[in-house]
């Protein structure tokens, strides 16, 4: 297996290019497709939620929300292609076959919210590139969720900052639980192909019975050699430690394994996860 199809959702939020330049950072290391698709609102999901509105006032509601998400369409596409310009993408159509000697990008539409887009066709992406959610705008969470907890497929998170490469020196958050394993095997590929890996082992006092020595001989046996790096962290602050040893690794990117359950439909993720999707400054793959 290999990195072949990166779904990249993007909307008129800002977000967009900062997503796309990680995506593309995978996509040259691959000569992988991005699979952009915009999501423009649908007219009902302009109404207030539980009001009784006037037919009259709902069709002039329903009227400009359309025109407005023509606008958004016209204005995000514009952005897209002069992306695809400025950084010599070739662009196919949605359902063509894409080249396998250079990065490719193709832009679809879907109507509804992001989340529900990426839900369904994040199953069949090998990478799903979202944005960082960002707590002050209220922005990303249902997104980033969704991609985790319906697709089964690896996510990356996007950070606002600008990207450079993404997948050369990879840094692999490792406990030795099922949560982490899924993680690398989801991501073998792109560790295959790194040219560094850092394998992080927080000494939290408890036993570990499958320990970085174990991951290391792992991946040796795929041809990816990985140095180990320990961080004293307990507790809390294993989040903290994890960022912090990648940072000084000078990891570009931090795999870790996601984990949370759902309570009435609300996600709680672990406090772990919780603490890495709020304060990572550099990109991070992660898999439910």
């Amino acid at each position: 297996m290999t990195i072949r199809n990166i779904l990249v959702p993007v909307r008129g939020d800002g977000k967009g290019e900062s997503v796309l330049d990680h995506a593309l950072a995978v996509a040259r290391r691959f000569n992988a497709h991005l699979n952009v698709v915009h999501c423009r609102p649908r007219p009902e999901d302009m109404l207030p939620f539980g009001v009784f509105v006037p037919t009259s006032f709902r069709e002039q509601i329903a009227s400009s929300a359309t025109t407005m998400a023509d606008e958004e369409e016209g204005r995000v596409k514009a952005l897209f292609e002069a992306y695809c310009s400025g950084h010599d993408l070739a662009v196919i159509d949605s359902g063509a076959i894409a080249p396998k000697d250079r990065p490719s990008a193709s832009w679809s539409e879907a109507t509804g919210k992001q989340a529900a887009a990426v839900a369904v066709r994040g199953r069949l992406a090998d990478l799903i590139a979202v944005a960082q959610p960002d707590p002050k705008l209220n922005l990303g969470r249902n997104t980033l969720e969704a991609a985790l907890l319906e697709t089964g497929r690896l996510v990356l998170m996007c950070p606002p900052a600008a990207a450079g490469s993404v997948g050369r020196h990879v840094a692999i958050g490792w406990d030795g639980q099922a949560e982490a394993a899924r993680a690398l095997a989801a991501a073998m590929p792109i560790l295959v192909a790194a040219d560094h890996i850092t394998v992080l082992a927080g000494e939290t006092g408890r036993q570990v019975e499958l320990g970085p020595g174990d991951l290391q001989t792992y991946l040796a046996r795929h041809d990816a050699r990985a140095d180990v790096r320990s961080f004293s962290s307990r507790g809390t602050e294993v989040a903290q430690g994890l960022l912090a040893s990648a940072t000084e690794a000078g990891a570009d990117v931090l795999l870790i394994g996601a984990w949370g359950h759902s309570r009435r439909r609300e996600l709680v993720m672990g406090g772990v996860t919780e603490h890495i999707i709020e304060h990572a400054d550099l990109p991070v793959l992660m898999i439910h």
